[in-house]
């Protein structure tokens, strides 16, 4: 109960610290977009750019401070609102003979105190004595003080009851008004120290930050402490509504004024309807809206913030949705306003003509749609090559996986084929015409490798072919993904050539061709070259085939698979699946099994009798009647017959089928072995049942390449 109570605590000063932080960028966003008439002359000039300066400054710092500094700012504002507005309520008061009829103007028409004198009067000392009593909590005056500011308060209250002459009760009011003026003043200067350290405070912590941290962590962590991005998407969505609520108000106005309530001639429709909007009047707000809300590069800040939100809670439905637990694909919300404010700030959103702007807006948002895709396919992907490896049958499992890749395959082909039936062909459509065609075909691939694994899952044969088969998927789709790119490329360029070139178009032309075409070229073509190296070496091995496979009596040390057609057999006598060895070799260029060198730098070299992965024996089919086999247990000499493996899991990962490399060697002790993994050792004697010193357990844990000479 208390942790619940105490969390419900820490929520709501969250949701405080980041109400109050809010209008200071209201107040920042006023000063950018108000309008600047250099037309005043030098000291006119001069003493605007101060009051810019100062304002940007002055809300700058209140932003950044502190949530127990930000509570006592805000604390002494109110204070002094409180007391401002106490002051013109009695000036307001007094100023008046017939209060009633002045306030009753002043109220837009709305009764909110009665026509009776002495029940008006009550009703203003009630008011008077709360903004008093406020006042003097705030401040946290004395007893004696509280008591003399709340008289002061009241006492043009009283010259207006016993109906004292006008400029007697103006003289009054403005003698009260300048004590508690006074007062202010007094308070504020005695807290003007605590203000001092406060600062000081702030700017000795940013400085240790950064010199210890970095201006990178610096700017991380002010990012955090001050909730920046709550910030500015409750500024944006209280902008909104606020400029929603106006324009509502202003078309019912004119509703009202031009006789026609809901918007169009019928007789006989209530006044009620008049508050529903037609479709046209709708759109029409609505593109106002979006309109302003994107006029300024805080409020393009807050948009972004909105669509991180959206985007974080979209990807978080899609990774439940399809079982995804990867924290890495939990970037969506990041990644989606990054791009959409590289967008605006790209084609330069906010300085555009209102009608502009709404066209730009719309073309950003059909690019950021389509990179959204992209996001999304790249956290199925796994999902799906992970199920069709693992071989899970359940169709429930499967379903919502294929879903969301139908999904991704339908949506671009929807989009690109309204755009093409509503614009021109320019570059602008040719991006997003583009980026659809490659998600296509990034879904055709992952479909159909999804394909090739299930089809292996269902076959009770190992086929051999499958990982040749899935490298040219693959290198299919990246090549022309690798196309894609290159083409994306040159028509950045003509973008910026010959429409609207900018430093930041540049910019990200620069990294396109870094990310997108120099490292997947230099990716792709190391990974060919590994390849092309792992089958050369596996080419290199001698091979057993036929009825040699039946002397072994063994299987594969990486898949558990018995071996059908064909073993390679390694310089260090092991044998493996070639398919299984290949993929190893990827990895690393060393036996899985201990760990020596895999090449041949002679192939023509005398091939000598090997051991199968148990220690029997058979010899290779062109050296049948060579020398006698090696004892039992002793492949190579002086060594063991084989170590344990370095990581099990990497050999996991290396196959296909998800085997784990395990066994190792023993004497065999009047009794022939029937597996591999038959066995099992304490590390302690490991090293006394070859009659060698214990093998170190950093040694076995070793994942580095080692030769032994």
């Amino acid at each position: 109960m208390a942790s619940s109570q105490a969390r419900l605590g820490q929520q709501a000063l969250a949701v405080l610290d980041v109400a109050l932080r809010v209008p200071c960028i209201f107040i920042i966003d006023a000063i950018f977009n108000s309008y600047y008439d250099p037309g005043s002359g030098w000291v006119g000039v001069m003493g605007k750019v101060f009051v810019r300066v100062m304002g940007v400054l002055v809300s700058s710092m209140v932003l950044l401070l502190s949530q127990k500094a930000l509570f006592k700012f805000y604390t002494l504002f109110f204070a002094v609102l409180l007391g401002l507005a106490a002051v013109l309520i009695n000036y307001y008061a007094t100023s008046h003979i017939d209060f009633y009829s002045a306030y009753y103007k002043a109220a837009l028409g709305f009764r909110l105190l009665p026509r009776n004198g002495p029940t008006l009067w009550l009703g203003m000392a009630a008011v008077q004595l709360v903004f008093g009593v406020g006042y003097v909590f705030l401040l946290n005056l004395q007893s004696v003080f509280a008591a003399l500011v709340v008289l002061d308060i009241m006492i043009p209250l009283w010259g207006l009851m016993i109906e004292l002459p006008a400029d007697v009760r103006q003289l009054v009011a403005v003698f009260s008004g300048l004590a508690l003026a006074l007062n202010t003043a007094v308070c504020l200067a005695m807290r003007l120290k605590w203000f001092y350290y406060s600062c000081r405070y702030v700017y000795l912590l940013v400085r240790h930050m950064y010199r210890i941290y970095g201006l990178q962590l610096l700017l991380e962590d002010t990012w955090k402490r001050i909730r920046f991005p709550d910030v500015l998407r409750v500024f944006w969505l209280t902008r909104v509504t606020a400029q929603a609520l106006i324009l509502v108000y202003v078309v019912r106005a004119v509703r009202r004024e031009s006789g026609d309530a809901t918007g169009a001639v019928a007789d006989g429709i209530s006044d009620s309807q008049g508050y529903l909007l037609s479709w046209d009047v709708f759109w029409d707000l609505t593109s106002n809206l979006i309109i302003s809300g994107c006029d300024s590069t805080l409020t393009v800040l807050g948009m972004s913030a909105v669509i991180s939100s959206v985007a974080h809670y979209l990807g978080l439905s899609i990774l439940a949705f399809i079982g995804s637990t990867e924290e890495e694909d939990k970037r969506l919300g990041f990644v989606a306003p990054v791009l959409f404010f590289i967008l605006a700030l790209q084609t330069g959103l906010s300085s555009l003509n209102p009608e502009e702007r709404l066209v730009r807006l719309s073309r950003n948002m059909c690019l950021l749609l389509t990179a959204i895709l992209h996001f999304i396919h790249g956290m199925t992907d796994p999902v799906l090559m992970s199920l069709s490896a693992s071989h899970v049958s359940s169709f429930r499992r499967h379903f919502p996986v294929l879903l969301v890749s139908l999904a991704l395959f339908v949506l671009p082909v929807a989009l690109s084929y309204a755009l093409w039936h509503s614009y021109a062909l320019n570059t602008w459509l040719f991006a997003v015409t583009a980026f659809c065609v490659e998600l296509c075909l990034k879904v055709v691939v992952s479909l159909t490798v999804y394909g090739l694994f299930m089809a292996d899952g269902l076959s009770n044969v190992l086929w051999e072919k499958l990982d040749d088969y899935v490298y040219y998927v693959r290198s299919t789709g990246n090549v022309i993904e690798f196309l894609f790119g290159v083409i994306m490329f040159g028509n950045g360029a003509y973008t910026m050539m010959f429409e609207s070139g900018s430093k930041i178009r540049a910019c990200m032309m620069c990294l396109h061709a870094y990310f997108n075409i120099y490292l997947q070229a230099r990716n792709g073509w190391k990974t060919f070259i590994n390849r092309r190296t792992a089958v050369k070496k596996i080419n290199s091995l001698p091979e057993v085939r036929g009825d040699q496979l039946w002397d072994i009596e063994d299987v594969c040390a990486i898949c558990y698979q018995e071996f059908a057609t064909s073993a390679r057999i390694t310089p260090c006598h092991h044998y493996f699946h070639a398919l299984c060895l290949r993929k190893w070799l990827y990895i690393q260029d060393t036996c899985p099994m201990c760990h020596q060198r895999v090449y041949i730098e002679d192939e023509s070299r005398d091939r000598a009798a090997f051991s199968n992965n148990n220690g029997g024996y058979a010899a290779p089919q062109d050296v049948a009647a060579a020398a006698p086999p090696p004892a039992p247990g002793d492949n190579q000499r002086g060594q063991p017959a084989a170590e344990p493996p370095a990581n099990g899991g990497a050999v996991a990962a290396a196959a296909a089928a998800g085997g784990q490399a395990a066994g190792g060697p023993a004497e065999l002790d009047n009794e022939l072995l029937e597996d591999n993994d038959s066995i099992e050792y304490d590390e302690d004697e490991w090293g006394t049942q070859n009659g060698c010193t214990p093998i170190e357990e950093d040694y076995i844990n070793d994942d580095t390449d080692s030769t032994e000479d």
